[in-house]
């Protein structure tokens, strides 16, 4: 990791490189674009016969495997994963399926003038699809996290894509229930969600996480079905004056072999510590080769002149992952996608088994949202409800807005409906 100082001569490589890191995520998605809308294309115009191609081409399917993975093959995966996994995995569901539930909002009405009763309820979306990375390594969690939020919301048809997917990964979808599965990554997999093949019926909504071509593709998708976020390579910053060094670096390294396009960032005024981790992150990652990779394209120690330029630049970042020191750190944290206070909060308990969504906004998207949630498989529906007196007391107010602007027939449709449903 390099030490980049903000201060003296530093300070405009430091400001740089700054500027260049709030680009990420746009810059990154532009490079590969024309290649996922060729592809996305191809499935669109060819349906299942191009995504096949694609499959064989890209994912690994073989010439006549099925695309659709069936309940035996998930209970199969089930029942050849060790007690000590097939526990951690319920413990997991467990705290994920708590946590979503507690973050369902509430339907409520209120009366905000007699006579008119204003609320909201809440319904879930019909269909979902699922994205779980098969690539590098398998993601179980990854499907944990997003089909078990959708089911708390209520969604009927909860759908599951997965290039290659693994025994664990399989095993996972069987406990989580999962009815509906294929075998297909990578921007062909967004395109059958988002167009619909003769064998996958699209759907309203894509969440999960992937590579730059998938992040691109659900970009892409937007215009079709509703996306989360573009989530791409994981993202890690601590930030930190009084943290364990040993801790810090094994975080950054432990984000880091997620891909050789995370983000690693350590951001602190002390110096002492900021040495102490760069050396610390480097011989981690000796023995991760994908790791080591990672840091020495991305990894970056911003040393600081105060305490509050840390806060500054940490919130210009806007991180996927965030470690602070305290409780009290979160008073000034404004972009993040989720949060770790600590010494005893590594990042990878997130990754797993605490309950918050470890779906989390990359390239900056935290700036505008946090992470998948409950809420992104609902609608909130705004309701009205008037009497004859409540319309008596408002409608004047509503006709002279209406009038102001222009709108003759808005005010006109309100002296309608005052006065009983004549002119």
């Amino acid at each position: 990791m390099r030490i980049v100082k903000t201060t003296e001569r530093g300070a405009k490589d430091a400001e740089r490189l700054l500027r260049e890191l709030e680009q990420r995520g746009a810059v990154k998605t532009a490079e590969v674009e024309p290649v996922v809308r060729k592809i996305m294309e191809r499935v669109r115009k060819d349906g299942d016969k191009g995504l096949r191609k694609l499959a064989e081409k890209f994912d690994g399917l073989q010439e006549k495997q099925p695309l659709r993975v069936t309940a035996g093959e998930m209970l199969d995966a089930w029942n050849a994963t060790s007690p000590e996994l097939q526990e951690a995995m319920r413990t997991a569901a467990e705290n994920i399926r708590s946590f979503a539930e507690q973050q369902k909002p509430d339907e409520w009405f209120t009366e905000n003038t007699p006579g008119v009763t204003v609320g909201q309820i809440v319904r879930p979306l019909e269909s979902v699809g699922c994205y779980v990375p098969g690539g590098r390594f398998p993601l179980p969690s990854t499907l944990l996290m997003t089909t078990i939020p959708a089911q708390v919301a209520g969604v009927e048809r909860v759908v599951v894509v997965s290039p290659k997917p693994a025994r664990e990964t399989l095993a996972a979808a069987h406990l989580a229930g999962v009815t509906e599965m294929y075998r297909t990554g990578g921007a062909q997999a967004v395109a059958a969600l988002a167009y619909g093949t003769e064998t996958i019926n699209r759907v309203d909504k894509i969440v999960g996480p992937g590579n730059l071509y998938v992040t691109a593709a659900k970009v892409i998708a937007s215009t079709e079905c509703g996306i989360d976020m573009p989530a791409g390579p994981t993202e890690i910053v601590v930030t930190s004056e009084t943290g364990n060094a040993e801790g810090i670096a094994a975080d950054l390294v432990a984000q880091a072999e997620h891909d050789p396009e995370t983000l690693a960032v350590f951001v602190t005024a002390n110096e002492k510590l900021a040495k102490q981790v760069a050396e610390l992150a480097h011989k981690r990652a000796k023995g991760n080769a994908l790791a080591k990779v990672s840091l020495r394209a991305r990894g970056t120690v911003f040393l600081c002149e105060s305490v509050e330029e840390t806060h500054a630049i940490t919130n210009r970042l806007a991180p996927e992952h965030l470690t602070v020191d305290a409780a009290s750190d979160l008073l000034w944290v404004r972009n993040a996608g989720s949060v770790f206070v600590g010494n005893f909060a590594p990042q990878s308990m997130g990754d797993y088994i605490s309950g918050p969504n470890h779906v989390l906004p990359t390239g900056r998207v935290g700036r505008v949202r946090g992470g998948l949630s409950v809420t992104d498989f609902l609608k909130v529906i705004t309701v009205q409800d008037y009497t004859a007196a409540g319309l008596k007391t408002l409608g004047p107010k509503a006709i002279a807005l209406a009038t102001a602007e222009g709108l003759v027939a808005h005010a006109e449709s309100v002296r309608v409906r005052m006065n009983g449903g004549k002119r």
